[in-house]
């Protein structure tokens, strides 16, 4: 450093005076000598200049970090050196020693930058800032459990959302393609799959009252009240024999899996698509036997805040002896007729009214009466049920004459049944096999004298076919809440769809189906896993389906894994190996995901690790 004078008039003494400047300089890019001026001091002639050169040795000292070993005496040059010092200082005019040094041990060299420990953190971070949200650790704290066995929990509940799988594939995930590790703190080298199967059957020991906790959270989260909840059963299959099992047992397949054995799961939801109960039945389990259980649980699972809770179900449930339950027990219920009405009126005053959907269908519902109830009846006409039901009636009917063709074209060739009485038994066998279509035909056997058959006739009954056809795409909702509104009691029916989003989503996105595990302990285990997987995923899709953003969970998992943590590492001046880890910044997409959840975009900045190099020592080989 030093000082530059130019001269300029002095506002004050209005005289011409020696203008200081002090000055650094420096070799820009190219290696030209620049000048950077670092203060201006002002008009300074008092300062002989011989006092001048002893400040700009002192202030470049400063600046190199360098030790005086002698102390100058003069009080003035100490004093004037401190003052412009602090003003360097106060100014930021130039970087401390120490702030050089770091910034030149910062210095990598490009050529040994490395890029490596690339693991995926996205969907990680989303579902655990959810768990936050949802207060679970808090929960287990309660319980006593001891801080690595959260950690545990909190790590296979985040990844069976992410990535569900078995706890053997799950385990290696972890260990080579995910960062969850990293955001729970479980030691990832002590993770095995026995580990991820012991903590699942802990998780399930604390089934009823982790649900009733996560069921009064996310009622206090999202302000919801329970007035109307949904309960509904599907099953899933086993792969293998489970010879010894008490839950599966065949039954009705929904999946059409007759040669499987199943387990049946039951759900209590709000229309918001958040659980409230949950149970495990055997496989062979009717869906009408299970209500009366379900029903004691309702009041346990529901805001203290609904006085009467309306219940939807599916007319797989809706029995006569259901329905009097719940209205014993003070519930409202809304549900599909099990059975058409055959005698029926329009409720005076009532006309038929149109409703537009979802899909932009329009279905036309209208109010009526029937003598052997009181409840209300909604009928439904839908145009695409009636389309699909016409569709399936027209190929039953050519399927059904196909048949009567055959048994026909038989009479004439060799070899070939013709006695009339069996045939007449063929003709009932294809009535019994297509009973929708054939009790509108009308059929009539030719025979001989000698009871052989010698031609069939069949002709469609016109008049029954079309009372038949009326009716197609027709179904009756019913309830026993007192309502004078079409619309609104068809909207309550149709929260019924979130109960089979609910379960299309633990099926297909959190691959439920189907179940490997051979003892009943490890299955049940297993259904419990996904149902808290789910508690994570309705949380998120709830706050964004307010925010206007609809996609599904495999849409939203394929977003956040664009987010990678990546450790990079490179050598600097002084031969020390520098690694940062760093968190990728989130894309258009996942950003928009991020701010619509109010979450934090990213779990931390960096991580810097600095490794000083071996040094090499030269090895003196002994004296022989």
């Amino acid at each position: 450093m030093y000082f530059k004078i130019s001269v300029r008039k002095n506002p004050a003494t209005r005289q011409l005076e020696g203008y200081y400047r002090l000055i650094e300089s420096y070799r820009n890019e190219t290696g030209r000598v620049c000048h950077r001026t670092i203060l201006h001091i002002g008009f300074w002639d008092y300062v002989p200049p011989e006092k001048l050169n002893k400040i700009q040795k002192h202030l470049t000292e400063r600046a190199k970090g360098s030790i005086t070993l002698f102390r100058d005496e003069d009080q003035q040059v100490l004093q004037l050196t401190e003052q412009l010092w602090s003003r360097i200082i106060s100014e930021k005019r130039i970087d401390l020693p120490e702030v050089t040094a770091e910034k030149r041990r910062r210095l990598v060299d490009m050529d040994t930058l490395k890029h490596r420990n690339v693991r995926e953190v996205g969907a990680e971070w989303l579902c655990f800032q959810a768990l936050e949200q949802l207060e679970v650790r808090g929960f287990f704290h309660g319980l006593g459990w001891e801080e690595e066995k959260i950690q545990l929990a909190i790590t296979q509940i985040i990844s069976r959302a992410v990535y569900p799988a078995s706890e053997l594939r799950t385990s290696h995930w972890i260990k080579e393609n995910s960062a969850i590790c990293e955001l729970t703190g479980y030691p990832i080298k002590k993770l095995t799959k026995d580990k991820l199967y012991q903590s699942a059957l802990s998780l399930y020991e604390v089934k009823d009252i982790l649900e009733k906790s996560l069921s009064q959270r996310t009622n206090e989260l999202f302000d919801l009240q329970d007035k109307i909840i949904l309960y509904d059963l599907t099953n899933t299959y086993f792969e293998g024999e489970k010879r010894h099992s008490r839950l599966a047992k065949y039954g009705r397949s929904k999946e059409k899996r007759t040669d499987a054995k199943l387990v049946v799961l039951a759900l209590v939801v709000n229309v918001e698509g958040f659980l409230k109960y949950s149970n495990i039945y055997e496989g062979n389990t009717a869906d009408n036997t299970t209500l009366p259980f379900i029903v004691k649980q309702l009041r346990k699972r529901t805001s203290q805040l609904a006085q009467k809770a309306t219940v939807v179900i599916d007319a797989g449930i809706a029995t006569d002896d259901n329905l009097a339950l719940l209205e014993q027990k003070g519930y409202s219920y809304v549900c599909v007729s099990r059975s058409n009405l055959k005698e029926y009126e329009a409720v005076a005053g009532s006309s038929p009214q149109i409703i537009g959907t979802r899909n932009k269908q329009e279905l036309t519902v209208q109010r009526v009466k029937s003598d052997k109830t009181t409840d209300y009846f909604l009928k439904v006409k839908s145009p695409g049920k009636t389309l699909k039901e016409t569709s399936m009636k027209e190929q039953f009917g050519s399927r059904f004459e196909m048949e009567l063709t055959k048994l026909k074209e038989g009479l004439n060739k060799k070899h070939t049944i013709k006695n009339a009485d069996r045939i007449h038994q063929r003709i009932g066998r294809c009535i019994e096999k297509y009973p929708s279509v054939g009790k509108y035909y009308d059929i009539e056997l030719t025979k001989n004298e000698k009871n052989r058959a010698t031609d069939i006739q069949w002709s469609k009954n016109q008049e029954k076919y079309q009372n038949v056809k009326d009716n197609l795409g027709v179904y009756f909702i019913r309830t026993n809440l007192q309502v004078n509104n079409e619309a609104a009691l068809w909207e309550v029916y149709n929260t019924i769809r979130e109960i089979e989003s609910s379960f299309r989503t633990l099926k297909t996105d959190l691959d439920l189906r189907p179940i490997y595990h051979q003892n009943d302990d490890s299955t049940m285990a297993h259904l419990h896993l996904g149902l808290l997987a789910y508690w994570l995923v309705n949380t998120i899709q709830h706050q964004l389906r307010s925010k206007g953003i609809k996609d599904g969970w495999k849409k939203i998992v394929r977003k956040a894994s664009t987010q990678k943590i990546i450790t990079t590492s490179g050598t600097n001046i002084e031969n020390q190996v520098i690694a940062v880890r760093r968190c990728s910044e989130p894309n258009k997409d996942l950003e928009e995901i991020y701010q619509a959840l109010n979450y934090k975009s990213k779990p931390y900045t960096k991580r810097k690790s600095v490794v000083h190099k071996l040094e090499l020592r030269k090895i003196k080989p002994p004296d022989l």
